[in-house]
């Protein structure tokens, strides 16, 4: 994840791979070991993403969309149940009975979360924000993503400043963790 263009293109981008991984999993046999790659792969675009648009795109929200805190509130709930799902499906195989259920109500939970701000949050916050402020946006959510957490952490603070000084901390951790496991690389 890292494309270019203004938050709301490099975040709809994102969206588009994450249902592309989806699509994946939906493609393979229940049970088939590749289904927990599929899942530690979009886990971890999913927890970069959320951490890029807690740090940047619900402080925008909240500032330039009438009634935006009630808007930015209900996606940092959304992403708190999308969290800990991910963080349940940590500890499963793809050959555990759990999994299929968890990774049906992650698909579920992301997928009304990316319509809901699609139609609703994106073209508000469009409407009301200047486009350099976009563009900037873009770059910072871009940057926050290189440094962001790779694993959810329900517990982390999802809200600046706090987030913002423990991500990428949290982030370098994840990082070390990911490649000395190989999780989330194919064989």
């Amino acid at each position: 994840m890292g494309h270019g263009g203004n938050v709301i293109d490099e975040l709809m981008t994102d969206h588009r791979e994450v249902e592309e991984l989806f699509g994946r999993i939906e493609a393979l046999p229940s049970g088939a070991k590749d289904r927990k790659l599929c899942a530690d792969q979009v886990t971890m675009e999913l927890v970069r993403h959320s951490v890029a648009e807690e740090a940047y795109l619900y402080p925008a929200v909240r500032e330039h969309v009438p009634g935006g805190d009630a808007l930015a509130d209900k996606e940092l709930e959304d992403h708190a149940q999308a969290e800990q799902i991910m963080k349940d499906l940590e500890g499963c195989q793809a050959d555990d009975p759990e999994f299929d259920r968890l990774v049906g109500m992650l698909m579920r939970e992301i997928r009304e979360h990316v319509a809901d701000e699609e139609q609703n949050l994106f073209p508000r916050l469009r409407a009301v924000c200047p486009a350099e402020a976009l563009d900037d946006l873009g770059d910072k959510v871009r940057r926050a993503k290189k440094t962001a957490p790779t694993r959810p952490h329900p517990a982390a603070p999802d809200q600046p400043p706090a987030n913002k000084m423990l991500a990428p901390g949290v982030g370098m951790i994840d990082r070390m963790r990911d490649a000395l496991t190989g999780r989330g690389k194919s064989d």
